[in-house]
């Protein structure tokens, strides 16, 4: 056993001083959307953010992005079924400012995510040169919009987007937050997304800002009706595709209070988890596994009377605990002091997965925004998409 966690580990620390290169090489490029000049004046956009009972969020987000410099915009307010005041909300808001038009879905088309089909119905709507996919719990700091806009427009850009500050206030959802941005970093390697020959793109669902001609040709929201995680796969396949796409960071012009404790982020993995596992039992044990060895084994052998499997521990912790410093950092505002409970955190994240694939397969699907979807349609969708 010695010999073989002595292998592991050996074999773990090149792997994370190959992480460590790539991690600073693509940072190079990850550039802070505060240090952009803001656009003064420019072309229409239109703004679609599709909400599903958001009655206690959704007054503040759109205020805020009312005062937005930039003025050239319109809003698409979607309202998804909802069975709170979202709509009532929505309505008021409408009549105290004329930019903003309301559509309300009362029914779900067969073969459609609720959201995914909501921002689709929202763009139905637009009339704008770019479209901005956004959640309806996301503040914006008023020069949020005309900075987004002048870099995609510098660079001309198809698809933009961008990090914001996953704002948490209680200690233990800011410990698991921050390792879920460090393993989907060194993971999904988002900084890829502005490497012009790679294929590798991204999403997030803050911010993606897509040119609508871009949107249109790509095949719109109808390509990824049913993916729970739209946002990553609207930017992962724009990028396939040839698409020109950048990732920023924006952590002082955009905030959103990703989850308000540890227990709704648990529940609110639930939809994504098994999708992102490409809904395949062996990824789940993989991942189970990967996480374990990489993130809590060494924490525990290093303190092994074997001098050796202790100081490739010691190794282990050191390199991932750099490479957690540097995303932590780069991609957030919390404090890298909370590697200090690092393995209870990964503990954690075991959980999650395991939690999210059981109540996946108890159900037979996941789900969301009040609707059930089987597995068999998720899959169907899935490798329809890949093929």
């Amino acid at each position: 056993m010695i010999n073989i966690l002595t292998i592991l580990f050996a074999i773990g620390i090149l792997v994370w001083i190959g992480f460590l290169i790539d991690a600073f090489i693509g940072f190079q490029s990850l550039d802070a959307l505060e240090n952009e000049a803001a656009l003064v004046d420019g072309p229409l956009l239109s703004v679609i953010i599709a909400a599903r009972n958001e009655e206690s969020q959704i007054r503040q987000s759109i205020i805020s992005q009312l005062t937005q410099t930039y003025k050239n915009i319109e809003w698409i307010l979607v309202n998804d079924r909802s069975t709170d005041k979202t709509g009532p909300l929505m309505e008021q808001l409408a009549k105290e400012d004329n930019r903003l038009k309301v559509v309300h879905i009362k029914e779900l088309p067969q073969g459609w995510l609720g959201k995914n089909h909501a921002l689709y119905t929202g763009t139905l709507s637009t009339s704008g040169k770019w479209l901005l996919f956004t959640d309806a719990d996301i503040i914006y700091k008023p020069e949020a919009f005309a900075k987004a806009l002048h870099y995609a427009e510098k660079h001309r850009l198809d698809h933009v987007t961008a990090a914001p500050n996953l704002n948490a206030h209680k200690f233990w959802l800011k410990t698991f937050v921050a390792f879920f941005l460090f393993g989907f970093s060194y993971f999904k390697r988002p900084w890829l997304a502005n490497n012009p020959k790679s294929k590798i793109g991204t999403g997030i669902g803050a911010f993606n800002l897509v040119s609508k001609a871009t949107y249109e040709a790509f095949g719109t929201h109808e390509r990824i009706k049913m993916r729970p995680d739209d946002d990553l796969q609207l930017g992962m396949k724009l990028k396939q595709e040839g698409f020109n796409q950048r990732i920023v960071t924006a952590l002082h012009l955009i905030e959103v209070e990703w989850y308000g404790s540890l227990k709704e982020a648990l529940v609110g993995l639930e939809k994504n988890t098994f999708a992102g596992l490409h809904y395949r039992f062996s990824m789940v044990l993989f991942a189970i596994l990967g996480v374990f060895v990489t993130h809590v084994l060494p924490f525990v052998a290093i303190f092994s009377t074997n001098k050796i499997l202790a100081l490739l521990s010691l190794g282990n912790i050191i390199g991932s605990g750099i490479l957690y410093v540097m995303i932590i950092k780069k991609m957030t505002l919390f404090s890298p002091a909370l590697f200090f409970v690092f393995p209870i955190t990964a503990l954690l994240f075991i959980y999650s997965i395991i939690r999210a694939s059981f109540l996946t397969f108890k159900r037979g699907g996941i789900v969301w925004r009040g609707t059930t979807y089987t597995l068999r349609e998720l899959r169907d969708q899935k490798q329809r998409g890949e093929s």
